[in-house]
């Protein structure tokens, strides 16, 4: 078998790889095939590195069965009769990428997708932790902008994440950086860490109320969303119908100040906090790192995504509008939609190492587990079983 590390060709352009040179060296090594790269001047890691690990550079992958991006391969960069492996951004019938799928169709692609890559029903690739690494950081790093506090160097020109950890050391955190953290999930989890790096306390929900100074608080589903007619709490019954569910949220809204979301949302789910939420008098929310970033969603503040570049806003409530990010009346918004971006090494070299685990073996051991199966949309010209629904999606794109 020979396997092709393809060069990013999505714009704008993703710094990140789905095989560092140590993973397609112990890749080589444990299962004797054959590994190259397509050279890339934008990529994190540089030809050399990948040379210097005994991966040789190959522009036409033609030769090649099996090719890994990360992106969605531009339409015309896919190459016929191929087995790829991306986020092709298409289970969900997203509009944008309904043509991509069916090119992917037509030349007879199995794409298998990392999203749908799962074990007992739980995914087993993702960047969800450095969103949330990243997300976190940026929160901290625009309160400080906004209001001129401390100043934070931006995440993507730190080397990696100990260095920008390093940012966070010896910063005396003013009083009134109070903050909830939404979530329990890849994402949050990732956000804890930058959290517990800051060195700012950690309190638990029940505190928030009544506690003076500077602290970070974690709020799962029971905290942050509560039944309507004030029944007990049911987790299942909640992720299974959230219709019987409200938002709990301003329970902690008037004692914080820095919104971290990082939470998974489920369309059927009410939202966090909505445009009249934020126009209370008792809301004193005035800055929000929407992490999920869900626009026009749960968080009423993210109006639009922000970029890499540029990533802060702000969110006028009492006209429900975007203005300047310094805007003394607006709520500070960070919703950069790409942040594993911002620390393409680091992500790279964990997002291989989930692969190498749980999703390389499978190329080479039949698919025992079925993980490749459960995550293939498309092949031998046709869309799966599990993804027929897809095919109305393809047939009007």
């Amino acid at each position: 078998m020979k396997i092709g590390i393809l060069r990013e060709g999505k714009v704008p352009i993703d710094k990140r790889v789905a095989l560092t040179p140590q993973h397609a060296s112990a890749l080589q090594q444990i299962f004797s095939c054959t590994v190259v790269v397509q050279p890339s001047t934008i990529r994190a890691i540089a030809d050399e590195e990948y040379v210097s690990a005994g991966i040789p550079l190959q522009e036409d992958l033609r030769d090649c069965d099996v090719l890994f991006g990360v992106k969605e391969v531009p339409i015309d960069q896919l190459i016929p009769n191929k087995t790829y492996f991306f986020f092709s951004h298409t289970y969900k019938k997203q509009p944008y990428n309904a043509k991509l799928l069916k090119a992917c169709v037509e030349r007879n692609i199995r794409l298998i997708d990392y999203e749908l890559l799962t074990k007992n029903g739980v995914r087993v690739v993702a960047f969800g932790r450095f969103a949330g690494l990243v997300g976190a950081y940026n929160g901290l790093r625009g309160w400080g902008e906004k209001y001129g506090q401390y100043k934070l160097k931006p995440a993507h020109e730190c080397k990696d994440m100990e260095e920008m950890f390093a940012q966070l050391q010896g910063i005396d955190w003013p009083s009134d950086v109070r903050i909830l953290l939404t979530g329990k999930g890849r994402v949050a989890s990732g956000a804890v860490e930058t959290l517990k790096a800051s060195g700012i306390p950690q309190i638990s929900p029940d505190e928030v109320a009544g506690y003076e100074g500077c602290f970070w608080s974690q709020l799962d589903v029971e905290e942050y969303y509560k039944t309507s007619d004030g029944r007990p709490f049911d987790r299942k019954e909640l992720f299974t119908d959230p219709s019987g569910y409200e938002s709990n949220f301003m329970r902690y809204a008037p004692f914080a100040k820095l919104y971290i979301a990082g939470h998974y949302y489920d369309s059927r789910a009410p939202f966090i906090f909505t445009r009249e939420d934020a126009k209370r008098v008792d809301f004193a929310i005035s800055y929000v790192a929407d992490i999920s970033c869900d626009i026009d969603g749960p968080v009423a503040s993210t109006l639009r995504a922000s970029t890499i570049a540029d990533p802060f806003y702000g969110y006028l409530a009492s006209e429900e509008k975007e203005v300047a990010h310094d805007n003394p009346d607006a709520i500070g918004v960070m919703a950069v939609d790409n942040l594993p971006c911002e620390l393409p090494r680091d992500a790279s070299l964990s997002f291989g190492s989930d692969l190498m685990i749980h999703v390389i073996p499978a190329l080479f051991n039949g698919d025992e587990e079925g993980v490749l199966e459960r995550a293939t949309e498309c092949t031998e010209g046709a869309l799966t079983d599990k993804y027929a629904y897809l095919q109305a999606y393809i047939d009007q794109a």
